[in-house]
């Protein structure tokens, strides 16, 4: 019964292992075709024009009706890492990065056929803000819905959850700017614009 049971164990080991040699092969059959989603592609190759040195206007607005609130004097640095466009957003006499304000990462992801980003600002307690497209967009708007956040306020530590969207406009060769619509957990539904980023190509 021992052998009866060896032999039975073996001959499953076997199989096991004839599987996993098909399954080793055809995954090498389809090599290629991985490689080839995880090059640029078109929308990787439009990330890879923004690449460069942006100077940046931001305006606030804190809250609905608010009178806006502008800030200068920061650039907007790109570069791609891999399929990964990366804006860095620092002082313009911060060529050393030891003052970054703001950072994202934004890709299209070619197997889900969206666009992925995730930015994280040193300015507010928010942590890292995920977000999603829900299509490929038009080749001149991105507009991306983030995970729900809990917005510090004055009153205390206590969050306020948020919802915000976030859209991109390509304004030409060497102008974005970049939107985000924000809307409080409080049952009133009222989105408004709280945050622009206007960037103008430096070199």
């Amino acid at each position: 019964m021992y052998r009866r049971n060896f032999i039975g164990s073996a001959g499953l080991v076997a199989a096991s292992l004839a599987a996993g040699l098909d399954f080793a092969q055809s995954a090498a059959g389809q090599s290629p075709d991985r490689k080839e989603l995880n090059e640029l592609g078109p929308q990787g190759l439009a990330l890879a024009e923004r690449v460069g040195l942006w100077d940046l206007t931001e305006t606030r607005w804190i809250k609905p009706g608010a009178e806006p609130e502008t800030s200068v004097g920061l650039v907007a640095e790109r570069f791609m890492m891999g399929s990964l466009l990366q804006e860095v957003i620092r002082p313009a006499n911060d060529a050393l990065r030891q003052s970054v304000k703001r950072t994202d990462l934004l890709t299209f992801d070619r197997v889900e056929a969206r666009w992925q980003y995730v930015s994280f600002d040193t300015r507010d307690p928010v942590g890292l803000m995920p977000a999603w497209s829900t299509n490929a967009g038009d080749g001149k708007t991105i507009e991306l819905d983030f995970f729900p956040i809990a917005a510090w306020n004055d009153g205390g530590s206590a969050g306020t959850l948020m919802r915000m969207r976030q859209v991109t406009r390509i304004d030409g060769t060497d102008a974005d700017t970049k939107d985000q619509y924000f809307t409080l957990a409080d049952g009133l539904g009222s989105e408004w614009l709280g945050h622009r980023y206007s960037y103008k190509r430096r070199v």
